[in-house]
């Protein structure tokens, strides 16, 4: 099993130019899958029978995992499968009755204008270099909807503080490239950091990246996360902020004052207007409770 596996995220990797995280989450699926298999007697994946997927689904679920969660992992075991028989290294694919798990589509959480003035209040409250170096990557990330990975791959050759307007570079999923301007503000908190903090860090001036740790290395993806989670807390804004919260709250915000979706859709980064246009769930959501809220019969 653990061949035919190395062999189908390969492809994932060379063919269909997955991300690293995808990656990752492919892998733990089918690792626990083939755990499971295997304690069924199914050592190969031709001898994986279509009960055995089923039971897997069952024991899933037994485990209480969210529904998102089955569902992605069904896909991936169908995906593998359908890999498996295109390629003719199986003569069936066990997965072919198996529906994949209805999954309601949640709305994402946004935060208010005055929630991220907050949220971007706290680290101007410590006189710190990580702390200005905190200010300018919450600054970044709400002016431009970054995702995560986007932000903490940037390096400082990325900034264009010389063009007119300045802007950012950075490559996302797919290796679609964008280019986003910058707001004044924003600007202000980077060329501070780039100029004046960013040298306090970095050691020997070897590391490319823009954003760095404590240690002179470029910030990772938790690091960055539990930042957000401390600031988060002291704004007092509660436990489910995560990077990608100031994602939606700048597609929705963008949306809210105006501008066109598809531009929205470019700024994001999204290759289908469609993944965009759950943000136009949420404004709608948002014009809804303000009307509730100053209509004297609503």
């Amino acid at each position: 099993m653990a061949a035919s596996i190395a062999q189908f995220l390969n492809f994932l990797l060379v063919q269909k130019n997955a991300s690293q995280n995808t990656m990752s989450a492919y892998r733990n699926d089918f690792n626990q899958f083939a755990k499971f298999a295997a304690a069924q007697g199914a050592e190969t994946p031709g001898d994986v029978k279509g009960a055995q997927v089923v039971a897997f689904v069952a024991a899933l679920r037994a485990k209480n995992y969210k529904d998102a969660t089955v569902a992605r992992r069904v896909a991936a075991v169908k995906s593998f499968f359908g890999f498996l028989v295109a390629e003719g290294l199986v003569p069936n694919d066990p997965t072919e009755q198996l529906k994949s798990p209805q999954v309601g589509k949640a709305l994402p959480r946004a935060l208010t204008i005055d929630e991220v003035d907050e949220l971007l209040e706290q680290p101007a409250r410590r006189n710190t270099p990580e702390a200005k170096r905190d200010k300018a990557m919450l600054e970044l990330l709400y002016a431009t909807g970054l995702r995560v990975t986007e932000l903490i791959s940037l390096d400082v050759a990325h900034v264009a503080l010389e063009s007119v307007p300045v802007t950012v570079r950075c490559v996302g999923k797919g290796d679609r490239e964008r280019v986003l301007p910058l707001p004044a503000r924003c600007v202000d908190e980077l060329r501070q950091y780039i100029f004046h903090v960013r040298p306090r860090l970095v050691r020997k001036g070897r590391e490319a990246a823009l954003f760095v740790n404590r240690r002179g290395d470029r910030l990772t993806r938790q690091g960055f996360w539990l930042i957000l989670r401390n600031y988060a807390t002291a704004a007092k804004l509660g436990k489910n902020i995560t990077p990608h919260t100031l994602r939606h709250t700048y597609a929705t915000h963008m949306l809210s004052g105006g501008m066109p979706l598809r531009n929205v859709q470019d700024a994001l980064g999204h290759a289908s207007i469609s993944t965009t246009q759950i943000y136009t769930h949420l404004t709608d959501s948002q014009k809804r409770r303000e009307y509730d809220q100053a209509h004297p019969r609503a």
